[in-house]
């Protein structure tokens, strides 16, 4: 019956189906249906329903294949399929918008692709059926990190093992070089990827990333692969008959302590790995857990090379990568995860006899996690982000990633001792070889903060919490010896040690297995800590003590910045309850022209008023604490500075000018009055001096009533000029009521423009004229329309109503004619 069936027909009868029903098992379609065992219809019809299916059915559909079809079949979907997860390397393809996809926005989207990418989920079961077989799968070398593709564009693989053995070559009169990677490899690739190349869509720009799918799969897959407790968790079944391991990959993974080396040549490279016949087996516990770790530490950290941080310390050096605060808030979640994975060792195998006994694999692996994988990366993508960051508020992301990462007792099982006062939990000793094997991460860091500090506006409230929680964390009692202790350490002679040098500041050799022995423990702290500082920094680097005189000057220099910081807080503060209170009445109404000479520059403080003035003076009152206790400042080293910097309020209670000399062409400002004005601790007080009716149109101004006001009234004063001034020379009670109108006050109580003269300018009063231009303020229209309301309520007319305002308007005007008047003869 099935051999007269046409193939056409028989083709049409199972797309049908493809697209109505559930799959029918393997062997059924084989058999009713030989011609399907061809990959590219299969392909075809999945890639059909993406069109023509919601991505509900989609899914299940997914699930149906995954399990009744063989891996002959499905080799052929997994790229497509992974692409249309992840989106496109190029990003034009967004595939399922992970980064976007929320479960109070989409809940039933954001379930069942959670459900389906889960770490026990389907399309897990799709890799480790794919990797029971052993399939490869080509990756495009052009879309690897910077370093990374360079390296091998330039025949050299990389530092990482994740590498080895993988490189393609094009054939003759091919495109490009490609990676061969097994499923597991392929898939994570793709995942870490599209944090990258994936731009999030207009409208997720102010989603919480840490409320989108990708984040939690992140750190599902964390904890999957990367368990604090118990041990990986094996493959799952792919088959009913029972579960299928999943093979380690062929090339064995690289001992731990074979990180951090020069580059070799691919020929070099390759005889030295290949594949060892007598490698251990209980390697292959681990294999995806060492392989998910250096692929996110790989695509996520590995875009600056040392090479290229040296090369961006030159001013004139091109960005190469910058990252976003999303990418930032996902490597900090991996910071934390593993700090708390190496710290679920036990105390006798954190030990360093321990490393001399029979240990299972994920011991070796917690204890060579954070070390060998993690810090040289981590080192240089936060040196970059230190230095080319933009100083506003979104460092704080990066702030708190570099924050985590120097404390990793807080992701401790254990409690930390609580201090005598109550308030800071002390650092544990058991922490100092931390703190020295990573010294470059607690001292250049922190002097790469200080100068990010000092070049920041500290009155803003969230510019100082940022400063409050770097000094905070600084100040933890006996951190602050520990990293002296560290210092010492690196800075101590070389004199009976210099005949190990080498051996211990040079590599190892690439030899051995993943579970080979480590090298021999070095007992000299010494040793180790100068091998940290060397790797990161170069043989030839130039090391700057944190406890150092330079440092401390700018520690002093950022405690001045601190107090004078608080001052200008404390100014604006007092000046915005000046303008509160001694505001008129009839401003309110908008009879009077707004303040267009104000003191201070705006900033996040006017939006927030008094309790963010608040919030700053406490935030930086804490840091100044910490500061003094970290670097043992006394009281009375501040009161000096702050006197040398000349905070002091000059005979007016005014602040001074910025910090400058007079030069041939008139002031110059010095490195400190620049300062001082980042920082709106100070400014030149500059004032409008020219004609009141000709200053540029305000944003609270009406542009064309304004225009046509002036021409108005330039008609009036130019056709009565001659009567206002007759009635604004008399010396009775209507003379002086004219002049208070009609007469603008002379320029001889203002100031010079130039700060360096003392004198003032001659009077200039340009005779007595109207101005209209009130009127064409959007506030004052919106005060007569609301009075003319109010009085409609009580049943006054507008005729009435406008006789009201001006009869009122009269009463006020003869009193303060009265009182100006007064205040004049007592002047005199």
């Amino acid at each position: 019956m099935v051999a007269t069936v046409p193939e056409d027909e028989r083709r049409c009868r199972f797309h049908s189906g493809f697209l109505r029903r559930p799959f029918s098992t393997p062997p059924e379609a084989t058999m009713a249906f030989p011609h399907l065992q061809q990959p590219s219809f299969l392909l075809a019809s999945l890639k059909a329903d993406t069109i023509n299916k919601p991505f509900a059915q989609r899914c299940q559909d997914l699930v149906k294949v995954i399990e009744d079809f063989p891996a002959k079949e499905l080799h052929a979907i997994f790229p497509w399929l992974v692409e249309s997860i992840f989106g496109s390397l190029d990003g034009v393809l967004i595939g399922w918008n992970l980064r976007s996809l929320q479960g109070r926005v989409s809940p039933v989207e954001y379930s069942i692709a959670m459900e389906f990418l889960d770490p026990g989920g389907p399309m897990m079961k799709l890799v480790y059926k794919l990797q029971a077989e052993d399939y490869k799968f080509d990756f495009p070398v052009s879309y690897l990190p910077g370093p990374v593709k360079a390296s091998i564009q330039e025949h050299m693989v990389p530092d990482s093992p994740l590498y080895h053995n993988k490189v393609q070559f094009p054939p003759t009169g091919g495109l490009g070089l490609n990676l061969a990677l097994n499923p597991f490899e392929y898939y994570m690739f793709f995942f870490a990827l599209s944090l990258i190349t994936q731009k999030p869509l207009p409208g997720a720009l102010h989603v919480r990333p840490s409320d989108c799918a990708y984040f939690i799969l992140v750190d599902r897959y964390l904890s999957w692969f990367l368990p604090i407790e118990g041990s990986v968790l094996p493959p799952l079944s792919s088959s009913p008959g029972g579960p299928s391991p999943s093979p380690a990959p062929r090339t064995p993974a690289m001992p731990f302590a074979s990180y951090g080396l020069h580059h070799t040549s691919l020929l070099k490279r390759h005889i030295s790995h290949q594949t060892s016949v007598n490698a251990d087996p209980a390697s292959h516990e681990i294999w995806r857990s060492e392989t998910l770790l250096q692929v996110f530490v790989e695509m996520w950290l590995h875009h600056y090379s040392l090479e290229m941080y040296q090369k961006m310390q030159s001013p004139h050096a091109k960005e190469s990568f910058t990252p976003t605060e999303e990418h930032v808030l996902v490597v900090r979640l991996l910071i934390k995860h593993l700090h708390a994975f190496s710290n679920s060792l036990k105390p006798e195998q954190v030990s360093p006899s321990a490393h001399s006994h029979a240990t299972s694999p994920l011991e070796e692996f917690k204890r060579a996690a954070v070390p060998r994988f993690v810090q040289q990366k981590l080192y240089l993508f936060l040196q970059h982000c230190f230095g080319h960051w933009p100083l506003d508020a979104s460092f704080r992301a990066v702030l708190e990633m570099w924050l985590s990462y120097l404390q990793p007792w807080r992701y401790a099982p254990e409690k930390q001792p609580q201090s005598s006062d109550g308030q800071a939990r002390c650092v544990s000793e058991r922490w100092a070889p931390f703190v020295q094997e990573n010294l470059l991460l607690y001292t250049k860091l922190f002097v790469g903060f200080l100068s990010r500090a000092l070049r920041t506006d500290l009155v803003s409230p969230k510019n100082a919490l940022m400063v409050l929680r770097v000094v905070k964390v600084f100040a933890q009692p006996s951190l602050a010896e520990m990293i002296q202790k560290g210092e010492q350490l690196f800075l101590e002679p070389e004199l009976v040690i210099t005949h190990r040098q080498h051996r211990l500041f040079t590599a190892p050799t690439l030899t051995g297995s993943f579970l080979s022995s480590w090298p021999p423990a070095v007992t000299d702290t010494s040793f180790k800590v100068k091998s940290h500082v060397y790797s990161l920094e170069g043989q030839d680097c130039k090391y700057t003590p944190m406890f150092g005189p330079e440092v401390r000057t700018l520690v002093l220099r950022l405690a001045q910045l601190i107090t004078q910081a608080k001052q200008t807080a404390k100014s604006i503060s007092d000046q915005c309850g000046e303008s509160t209170t001694s505001r008129p009445f009839l401003s309110w109404l908008g009879f009077c022209l707004s303040d267009t000479n104000s003191s201070y520059p705006a900033n996040d403080l006017d939006d927030m008023g008094q309790d963010s003035i608040r919030k700053t003076d406490e935030y930086l009152e804490k840091a100044l604490e910490y500061l003094c206790q970290m670097f043992r400042l006394s009281e009375a080293q501040l009161t000096q500075l702050t006197l040398a910097l000349g905070t002091a309020q000059d005979e007016n209670g005014k602040k001074q000018l910025p910090d400058c000399i007079v030069g041939e062409d008139g002031l110059i400002l010095t490195p400190l009055g620049r300062y001082q004005i980042i920082n709106g601790l100070r400014k030149f007080d500059i004032e409008y001096q020219g004609d009141s009716e000709l200053q540029p149109i305000r944003s609270y101004e009406i542009a064309s009533l304004v225009r046509l006001l002036f021409r108005l009234s330039s008609t009036i004063n130019h056709r009565f000029a001659g009567q206002m001034r007759a009635l604004c020379s008399r010396a009775d009670f209507l003379g002086r009521f004219c002049r208070y109108h009609l007469m603008e006050p002379g320029l001889t109580d203002k100031h010079l423009l130039s700060p360096v003269g003392q004198g003032r300018v001659a009077s200039r009063a340009r005779g007595p004229r109207l101005s209209l231009r009130f009127l064409g303020s959007y506030r004052t229209l919106l005060s007569l329309l609301l009075a003319f309301f109010v009085a409609s309520l009580f049943r006054i007319g507008p005729l009435p109503c406008a006789l009201l305002l001006v009869l009122g308007y009269f009463l006020y005007a003869a009193a303060m004619t009265l009182l100006t008047e007064q205040g004049k003869l007592h002047q005199l």
